[in-house]
């Protein structure tokens, strides 16, 4: 009776083994490979979401250069056409107003700043150069 018992022990202890055995085969040998390529497949589509996403923020950024460099030039444009304005009331109001210019000339020599130099046009309304006057 007593052989019997460890018959029964050993052969549950065996048979036990057998299944892990059975087990661990069936896991390396099916589904160790499919758990790979499961994985690899994952893998691959979060490496290609963050791609798309990259893909998208660039695009973003693109897109608000393009807005920030139209939006530049507008304000570029609305500036020089501001200066062409502004010369044009300046020089219309110049016209025919020699004796306001005389009176600025005038100014400027009464300040006695002589750092300041001032060309008078001649009579050519080519003016006078000073070309040894600084040295």
């Amino acid at each position: 009776m007593y052989d019997e018992d460890i018959y029964k022990i050993w052969k549950q202890i065996t048979s036990g083994a057998i299944c892990c055995f059975l087990l661990v085969w069936a896991y390396f040998s099916f589904l160790s490979p499919m758990i790979n390529v499961w994985q690899q497949s994952k893998s691959g589509e979060a490496e290609l979401a963050h791609a798309e996403f990259s893909r998208q923020i660039a695009t973003c950024e693109a897109n608000a250069k393009k807005e920030s460099a139209k939006a530049l030039a507008e304000a570029e444009v609305i500036r020089a056409e501001g200066v062409a304005k502004a010369n044009l009331i300046i020089g219309d109001s110049l016209k025919n107003s020699e004796a306001y210019l005389r009176y600025l000339y005038i100014n400027q020599l009464a300040d006695g700043n002589n750092k300041t130099v001032i060309y008078v046009p001649t009579e050519a309304t080519l003016p006078i150069l000073e070309a040894n006057r600084m040295k």
